[in-house]
Protein backbone atom coordinates (compact mmCIF):
# COMPACT_ATOMS: atom_id res chain seq x y z
CA UNK A 1 0.00 0.00 0.00
CA UNK A 2 -0.84 2.45 -1.23
CA UNK A 3 -2.16 0.26 -3.99
CA UNK A 4 -3.84 1.70 -7.04
CA UNK A 5 -6.70 0.43 -9.18
CA UNK A 6 -7.53 1.61 -12.68
CA UNK A 7 -10.74 3.54 -13.19
CA UNK A 8 -11.87 2.19 -16.55
CA UNK A 9 -14.32 5.02 -17.12
CA UNK A 10 -11.38 7.44 -17.27
CA UNK A 11 -8.38 5.27 -18.20
CA UNK A 12 -7.88 3.30 -21.43
CA UNK A 13 -11.01 4.98 -22.78
CA UNK A 14 -9.49 5.05 -26.25
CA UNK A 15 -10.67 1.42 -26.37
CA UNK A 16 -14.10 -0.22 -26.16
CA UNK A 17 -15.08 -0.87 -22.55
CA UNK A 18 -14.61 -4.64 -22.51
CA UNK A 19 -11.13 -4.29 -24.00
CA UNK A 20 -9.97 -1.97 -21.20
CA UNK A 21 -9.62 -4.86 -18.75
CA UNK A 22 -6.78 -6.36 -20.78
CA UNK A 23 -5.13 -2.95 -21.08
CA UNK A 24 -5.33 -2.42 -17.32
CA UNK A 25 -3.80 -5.83 -16.62
CA UNK A 26 -1.05 -5.23 -19.19
CA UNK A 27 -0.23 -1.96 -17.40
CA UNK A 28 0.26 -3.86 -14.15
CA UNK A 29 -3.01 -3.13 -12.36
CA UNK A 30 -4.48 -5.86 -10.17
CA UNK A 31 -7.89 -4.24 -9.74
CA UNK A 32 -10.27 -1.95 -11.59
CA UNK A 33 -13.28 0.26 -10.89
CA UNK A 34 -15.77 2.03 -13.13
CA UNK A 35 -18.93 4.09 -12.96
CA UNK A 36 -21.55 1.60 -14.08
CA UNK A 37 -21.76 -2.01 -15.30
CA UNK A 38 -25.39 -1.89 -16.37
CA UNK A 39 -24.96 -1.53 -20.13
CA UNK A 40 -23.40 -5.00 -20.24
CA UNK A 41 -24.34 -8.49 -19.14
CA UNK A 42 -22.76 -9.28 -15.80
CA UNK A 43 -21.21 -12.43 -17.28
CA UNK A 44 -19.39 -10.41 -19.93
CA UNK A 45 -17.71 -8.31 -17.29
CA UNK A 46 -17.10 -11.31 -15.06
CA UNK A 47 -15.34 -13.09 -17.92
CA UNK A 48 -13.13 -10.04 -18.54
CA UNK A 49 -12.19 -9.86 -14.86
CA UNK A 50 -11.44 -13.58 -14.67
CA UNK A 51 -9.49 -13.73 -17.92
CA UNK A 52 -7.18 -10.93 -16.83
CA UNK A 53 -7.01 -11.88 -13.14
CA UNK A 54 -8.47 -8.59 -11.97
CA UNK A 55 -10.49 -7.73 -8.88
CA UNK A 56 -13.38 -5.27 -9.11
CA UNK A 57 -13.00 -2.66 -6.37
CA UNK A 58 -16.07 -0.52 -6.95
CA UNK A 59 -18.99 0.46 -9.12
CA UNK A 60 -21.85 2.91 -8.56
CA UNK A 61 -25.52 2.53 -7.91
CA UNK A 62 -27.68 3.42 -10.92
CA UNK A 63 -27.70 7.21 -11.15
CA UNK A 64 -30.67 8.10 -13.36
CA UNK A 65 -30.31 9.37 -16.92
CA UNK A 66 -26.53 9.86 -17.04
CA UNK A 67 -26.43 10.71 -20.74
CA UNK A 68 -29.17 13.25 -20.14
CA UNK A 69 -27.16 15.00 -17.44
CA UNK A 70 -28.45 13.39 -14.27
CA UNK A 71 -25.80 12.61 -11.65
CA UNK A 72 -27.70 10.50 -9.16
CA UNK A 73 -31.26 10.42 -7.84
CA UNK A 74 -30.79 9.61 -4.14
CA UNK A 75 -31.85 13.10 -2.98
CA UNK A 76 -34.91 13.35 -5.25
CA UNK A 77 -38.19 12.90 -3.34
CA UNK A 78 -40.12 11.80 -6.45
CA UNK A 79 -37.59 9.10 -7.42
CA UNK A 80 -37.61 6.88 -4.31
CA UNK A 81 -39.10 3.82 -6.02
CA UNK A 82 -36.62 4.13 -8.87
CA UNK A 83 -33.78 4.43 -6.36
CA UNK A 84 -34.84 1.26 -4.58
CA UNK A 85 -35.12 -0.63 -7.86
CA UNK A 86 -31.58 0.55 -8.59
CA UNK A 87 -30.33 -0.83 -5.27
CA UNK A 88 -31.68 -4.27 -6.20
CA UNK A 89 -30.02 -4.05 -9.62
CA UNK A 90 -26.71 -2.99 -8.09
CA UNK A 91 -26.81 -5.91 -5.65
CA UNK A 92 -27.43 -8.32 -8.51
CA UNK A 93 -24.42 -7.04 -10.45
CA UNK A 94 -22.13 -6.67 -7.43
CA UNK A 95 -22.75 -10.26 -6.34
CA UNK A 96 -22.19 -11.57 -9.86
CA UNK A 97 -18.97 -9.57 -10.21
CA UNK A 98 -17.56 -10.14 -6.73
CA UNK A 99 -17.65 -6.38 -6.07
CA UNK A 100 -17.37 -5.63 -2.32
CA UNK A 101 -18.65 -2.05 -2.36
CA UNK A 102 -20.89 0.28 -4.35
CA UNK A 103 -20.97 4.07 -4.33
CA UNK A 104 -24.01 6.32 -4.14
CA UNK A 105 -24.13 9.63 -5.99
CA UNK A 106 -26.61 11.89 -4.19
CA UNK A 107 -27.49 13.80 -7.34
CA UNK A 108 -27.97 17.40 -8.40
CA UNK A 109 -30.10 19.27 -5.89
CA UNK A 110 -33.77 19.34 -6.89
CA UNK A 111 -35.38 22.74 -7.14
CA UNK A 112 -37.70 22.06 -4.24
CA UNK A 113 -37.19 22.14 -0.47
CA UNK A 114 -33.60 21.32 0.54
CA UNK A 115 -34.76 19.84 3.85
CA UNK A 116 -36.98 17.36 2.02
CA UNK A 117 -34.09 16.45 -0.29
CA UNK A 118 -31.87 15.84 2.76
CA UNK A 119 -34.49 13.67 4.44
CA UNK A 120 -34.98 11.72 1.22
CA UNK A 121 -31.25 11.13 0.93
CA UNK A 122 -31.03 9.89 4.52
CA UNK A 123 -34.02 7.58 4.04
CA UNK A 124 -32.68 6.20 0.76
CA UNK A 125 -29.22 5.61 2.20
CA UNK A 126 -30.71 3.82 5.20
CA UNK A 127 -32.66 1.52 2.90
CA UNK A 128 -29.64 0.89 0.67
CA UNK A 129 -27.21 0.34 3.54
CA UNK A 130 -29.47 -2.30 5.08
CA UNK A 131 -30.17 -4.10 1.80
CA UNK A 132 -26.50 -4.10 0.81
CA UNK A 133 -25.40 -5.27 4.26
CA UNK A 134 -27.61 -8.35 3.92
CA UNK A 135 -25.79 -9.09 0.66
CA UNK A 136 -22.35 -8.52 2.22
CA UNK A 137 -21.71 -5.34 0.21
CA UNK A 138 -20.54 -2.01 1.63
CA UNK A 139 -22.23 1.26 0.69
CA UNK A 140 -20.24 4.44 0.05
CA UNK A 141 -21.31 8.08 -0.14
CA UNK A 142 -19.28 10.55 -2.21
CA UNK A 143 -19.18 14.36 -2.04
CA UNK A 144 -18.57 15.92 -5.48
CA UNK A 145 -17.29 19.39 -6.25
CA UNK A 146 -19.74 21.96 -7.60
CA UNK A 147 -17.36 23.31 -10.23
CA UNK A 148 -17.50 20.10 -12.26
CA UNK A 149 -21.12 19.38 -11.36
CA UNK A 150 -22.93 22.62 -10.47
CA UNK A 151 -25.53 22.30 -7.70
CA UNK A 152 -24.48 18.78 -6.72
CA UNK A 153 -26.32 18.19 -3.48
CA UNK A 154 -23.44 16.78 -1.42
CA UNK A 155 -20.20 18.69 -1.89
CA UNK A 156 -18.22 18.86 1.39
CA UNK A 157 -16.66 16.08 3.44
CA UNK A 158 -18.25 17.47 6.61
CA UNK A 159 -21.64 17.48 4.93
CA UNK A 160 -21.27 13.83 3.90
CA UNK A 161 -20.19 12.81 7.41
CA UNK A 162 -23.24 14.55 8.86
CA UNK A 163 -25.48 12.58 6.50
CA UNK A 164 -23.68 9.33 7.37
CA UNK A 165 -24.20 10.08 11.06
CA UNK A 166 -27.89 10.70 10.48
CA UNK A 167 -28.26 7.38 8.68
CA UNK A 168 -26.53 5.61 11.56
CA UNK A 169 -25.48 2.48 9.70
CA UNK A 170 -22.08 0.85 10.18
CA UNK A 171 -22.40 -0.30 6.56
CA UNK A 172 -22.25 3.26 5.17
CA UNK A 173 -18.79 4.78 4.66
CA UNK A 174 -17.29 7.84 3.02
CA UNK A 175 -15.78 7.73 -0.45
CA UNK A 176 -12.99 10.29 -0.23
CA UNK A 177 -12.09 11.64 -3.64
CA UNK A 178 -8.88 13.65 -3.21
CA UNK A 179 -9.58 15.78 -6.28
CA UNK A 180 -13.11 16.78 -5.28
CA UNK A 181 -11.94 17.52 -1.74
CA UNK A 182 -9.09 19.71 -2.98
CA UNK A 183 -11.41 21.76 -5.18
CA UNK A 184 -13.95 22.35 -2.43
CA UNK A 185 -11.99 22.53 0.80
CA UNK A 186 -8.26 21.67 0.59
CA UNK A 187 -6.48 20.71 3.84
CA UNK A 188 -6.41 17.18 2.45
CA UNK A 189 -4.24 15.32 4.92
CA UNK A 190 -5.99 16.80 7.95
CA UNK A 191 -9.35 15.82 6.45
CA UNK A 192 -8.15 12.27 5.78
CA UNK A 193 -6.75 12.00 9.30
CA UNK A 194 -9.91 13.38 10.91
CA UNK A 195 -12.26 11.11 8.97
CA UNK A 196 -10.01 8.10 8.48
CA UNK A 197 -12.21 5.67 10.40
CA UNK A 198 -15.17 6.63 8.20
CA UNK A 199 -13.38 6.26 4.84
CA UNK A 200 -14.25 3.16 2.82
CA UNK A 201 -12.56 4.03 -0.47
CA UNK A 202 -10.24 6.70 -1.89
CA UNK A 203 -9.95 8.12 -5.41
CA UNK A 204 -7.45 10.53 -6.94
CA UNK A 205 -6.72 13.09 -9.61
CA UNK A 206 -4.62 16.25 -9.56
CA UNK A 207 -5.93 19.80 -9.61
CA UNK A 208 -6.46 21.82 -11.74
CA UNK A 209 -7.44 19.78 -14.77
CA UNK A 210 -8.34 16.46 -13.10
CA UNK A 211 -5.23 14.94 -14.68
CA UNK A 212 -2.73 12.43 -13.31
CA UNK A 213 -0.70 13.07 -10.13
CA UNK A 214 2.26 15.36 -10.74
CA UNK A 215 0.45 17.65 -13.17
CA UNK A 216 -1.00 20.03 -10.61
CA UNK A 217 -0.84 21.50 -7.14
CA UNK A 218 -1.39 18.46 -4.90
CA UNK A 219 1.68 17.12 -3.10
CA UNK A 220 0.85 13.50 -3.80
CA UNK A 221 4.00 11.90 -2.31
CA UNK A 222 3.14 13.53 1.01
CA UNK A 223 -0.53 12.54 0.78
CA UNK A 224 0.29 8.94 -0.15
CA UNK A 225 2.82 8.58 2.67
CA UNK A 226 0.30 9.78 5.22
CA UNK A 227 -2.41 7.44 3.90
CA UNK A 228 0.13 4.62 4.18
CA UNK A 229 1.11 5.62 7.72
CA UNK A 230 -2.54 5.69 8.80
CA UNK A 231 -2.83 2.04 7.79
CA UNK A 232 -5.17 2.30 4.82
CA UNK A 233 -5.36 -1.15 3.20
CA UNK A 234 -7.91 -0.49 0.46
CA UNK A 235 -7.53 0.46 -3.17
CA UNK A 236 -6.99 4.01 -4.38
CA UNK A 237 -8.93 4.52 -7.60
CA UNK A 238 -7.11 6.34 -10.39
CA UNK A 239 -10.05 8.42 -11.59
CA UNK A 240 -8.27 11.02 -13.68
CA UNK A 241 -8.20 12.26 -17.26
CA UNK A 242 -4.77 11.42 -18.72
CA UNK A 243 -3.31 14.65 -20.06
CA UNK A 244 -1.55 13.08 -23.05
CA UNK A 245 -3.16 9.64 -23.32
CA UNK A 246 -3.44 6.77 -20.86
CA UNK A 247 -0.03 5.16 -21.42
CA UNK A 248 1.86 8.45 -21.16
CA UNK A 249 -0.20 9.29 -18.11
CA UNK A 250 0.89 6.21 -16.16
CA UNK A 251 4.47 7.34 -15.62
CA UNK A 252 3.64 8.77 -12.19
CA UNK A 253 3.20 5.22 -10.83
CA UNK A 254 6.93 4.59 -11.08
CA UNK A 255 7.92 8.07 -9.88
CA UNK A 256 5.44 9.67 -7.49
CA UNK A 257 3.84 6.37 -6.51
CA UNK A 258 7.12 4.55 -5.99
CA UNK A 259 8.56 7.44 -3.98
CA UNK A 260 5.59 7.35 -1.61
CA UNK A 261 6.01 3.86 -0.19
CA UNK A 262 8.16 0.77 -0.24
CA UNK A 263 5.06 -1.39 -0.47
CA UNK A 264 3.04 -2.69 -3.42
CA UNK A 265 1.84 -0.04 -5.87
CA UNK A 266 -0.68 -1.92 -8.00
Amino acid sequence: MPKFCANLTMLFNEQPFLERFAAAADAGFKAVEFLFPYDFQAQEIRDALTTHNLALALHNLPAGDWQGGERGIACHPNRVNEFREGVAKAIEYALALGCPRVNCLAGIAPSRDGFLAHETLVENLGFAAAALQKAGIELLLEPVNTRDIPNFFLHYTKQAIEVINHVGSANLKLQFDIYHAQVMEGDLVRSIETNFDRIGHIQLADNPGRNEPGTGEINYPFVFRRIDELGYTGWIGCEYKPRAGTQAGLGWLSTIGAASSTKSLV
